[in-house]
């Protein structure tokens, strides 16, 4: 068992966390203390893992990357962040930073070099063209694609993930990593590997045959949209066969790799939000703590927070909003919600061997469900109740009493 098969993330959206100014600024603001007063929260949650959005010198949200080297002066400098790393690793917990390599911000040192030359010229080659034009990330045309499949770029992607890695940090979460596919990775990863073997590489990957991508790519794990999906999909629609289903593939999966489990993340509206009946929200919950794979808590979550992604102008915000300076600005409202995470990742604690388990569903109708959780001699049943009564559900040691809309282990 590595190191990552131990750790539930909790991962924050740095920016909008600190109520940092929404575009670049030509001074330093030191607000990354902001986060670190945050780690004795994370530790008390029960997590040991702080995943964080883009910390690096961008033009606006952070995903338009302006200096990879250096962190994004709405936060702070390298002193700051080398405290933030030093406090967390006080505290047992790991650090795992996002990448944005697969495309930067228009005013990039890259693309500017590249715009001067063009497509023909050896600075041109850095990045993808469409005719005469910078290709743009999804039709963004502030976020230019570079091409990983070009040795100097790599060389480029290498270098950063490896300074910072000797700087203290843990790995690494590379946005947008399906865009080049899978094979354009594999040069990257196999030399950060060989300086870094102990380092976590998680790739974002949104649909598509998950397994393929981490053997021929080399990361070590996968962002599992497919359970996400499948999470509130069937508790909205009364309907765990869809959960079933999507369950076999996560078995599959689970046989080769450990997959990055989540019901929220800084990309999609919130489960409290995404869930039509706020009664079903201990069952998502229940699921993401208690199956197998890395679980990845967004941060927020664990106090019930709400939040609607949006397709128009700023239609993030309402995901990434501004946390207090420290917990004890908190509201008291999400004080269940908090201690149901806590009584959940208490759970995972006690029974490490989840990580890895294989998930089998024994019963499933619209409303109930039993899934079988096997580790070597190990083994436990996770019963979901859907409906508005008390259901009794066959559990590996016996009947399990399932409360209205609740959850139950044994």
């Amino acid at each position: 068992m590595g190191w990552a098969d131990t750790v539930i993330w909790w991962h924050c959206y740095p920016l909008g966390f600190v109520d940092a100014e929404r575009t670049a600024i030509d001074r330093t603001e030191h607000r990354l203390g902001r986060i670190a007063n945050w780690l004795d929260y994370v530790v008390e949650l029960g997590a040991n893992g702080l995943l964080m959005a883009p910390v690096f010198a961008s033009a606006s949200h952070g995903y338009d990357t302006l200096d990879h080297f250096r962190i994004d002066p709405r936060l702070g400098d390298d002193a700051d962040f080398d405290d933030l790393v030093a406090r967390a690793r006080e505290r047992g917990i790991r650090v795992l930073l996002d990448g944005v390599f697969n495309h930067v911000g228009a005013g990039h040192e890259i693309v500017r070099r590249a715009l001067a030359g063009g497509p023909a010229s050896a600075d041109g080659a850095w990045i993808r063209w469409v005719g005469d034009y910078p290709r743009g990330f999804e039709g963004n045309l502030d976020l230019v694609e570079l091409d990983l499949a070009h040795p100097p770029v790599q060389d480029y992607v290498v270098s950063v993930m490896t300074h910072w890695l000797d700087l203290g940090v843990d790995g690494w979460r590379l946005d947008a990593a399906y865009a080049p596919g899978a094979d354009a990775w594999r040069p990257i990863v196999d030399r950060v590997r060989a300086a870094h073997p102990d380092a976590w590489l998680l790739a974002e990957v949104i649909h598509g045959d998950y397994a393929d991508f981490v053997a021929r790519s080399g990361v070590d794990s996968v962002t599992q949209y497919e359970l996400w999906k499948a999470t509130w999909s069937s508790l909205n629609d009364h309907n765990l066969h869809e959960l079933a289903w999507t369950l076999g593939r996560h078995a599959s999966f689970g046989a080769s790799f450990r997959p990055l489990t989540f019901i929220s993340n800084h990309d999609v509206t919130r489960i409290a939000t995404k869930l039509t009946d706020p009664r079903a929200l201990p069952l998502a919950t229940a699921l993401l703590l208690l199956l197998p794979g890395v679980p990845s808590i967004y941060a927020g979550d664990e106090q019930g927070f709400t939040g609607e992604k949006t397709d128009g102008p700023r239609g993030d915000d309402a995901v990434r909003p501004p946390f207090p300076a420290d917990p004890s600005g908190l509201a008291p409202f999400g004080r269940d919600v908090h201690e149901l995470y806590q009584r959940l990742v208490a759970l995972r604690r006690n029974h490490p061997w989840l990580v890895s388990a294989a998930p089998t569903v024994r019963v499933v109708t619209n409303d109930t469900m039993t899934i079988e959780l096997a580790g070597g001699d190990q083994r436990l049943t996770l019963a979901l109740n859907l409906s508005e009564a008390p259901v009794d559900l066959p559990g590996t040691h016996g009947l399990l009493g399932v409360g209205p809309f609740g959850w139950a282990l044994g």
